[in-house]
């Protein structure tokens, strides 16, 4: 038998627990050093990619760590809104089918239809749609949410402050009775 000191203790998740996991990481996202703009910048960046990740099988998931990087935003903010991005996305396809159609070339199909079967010109004419339309979709929504995020975060930070002055105002002048 192993010692008390070395068994690992088994941890029962409740919802309860996860709840509070979640409270905890939303005040760690709330509390970030570099303010809200920081994390509504990573938002937007998880967003955009998301809009294009489906039809490049997944590996435009690769591009979030260096726009992260290179735009200053925060790697738990885009990771929100690329999880964002995964619950809007089936709507959003049909508008970026719709939108990679006008902005593909009308010859670039011509001249698939020379150099290869019927089948896969139309099967990569229908993911280059998307691939453009989710790029210039991604890219709209994520100025639009930007916006959103960040007011939202400013707002709940003013709130806690607010709740904190007051809080710190009866402490300091107690009401006697």
């Amino acid at each position: 038998m192993l010692p008390k000191q070395l068994m690992t203790k088994k941890r029962n998740i409740t919802w309860a627990t996860t709840k509070r996991w979640f409270k905890y990481k939303w005040l760690q996202l709330q509390r970030a050093k570099n303010g809200p703009a920081y994390v509504a910048i990573g938002f937007s960046i998880g967003l955009a990619v998301e809009m294009f990740t489906l039809p490049t099988l997944g590996l435009a998931f690769f591009l979030i760590f260096p726009l992260i990087y290179m735009l200053r935003g925060s790697l738990v903010g885009a990771l929100i809104g690329f999880v964002f991005g995964k619950v809007i996305y089936i709507p959003m396809s049909f508008l970026n089918k719709i939108v990679g159609a006008w902005l593909v070339p009308t010859s670039f199909k011509f001249y698939l239809v020379d150099h290869l079967p019927s089948f896969l010109a139309g099967f990569i004419r229908f993911s280059l749609e998307l691939i453009v339309g989710g790029m210039a979709d991604g890219l709209i929504l994520g100025i639009i949410f930007y916006f959103p995020v960040m007011y939202m975060l400013k707002t709940t930070a003013n709130r806690r402050k607010e709740k904190r002055r007051l809080r710190k105002a009866e402490l300091a002048n107690p009401i006697i009775d």
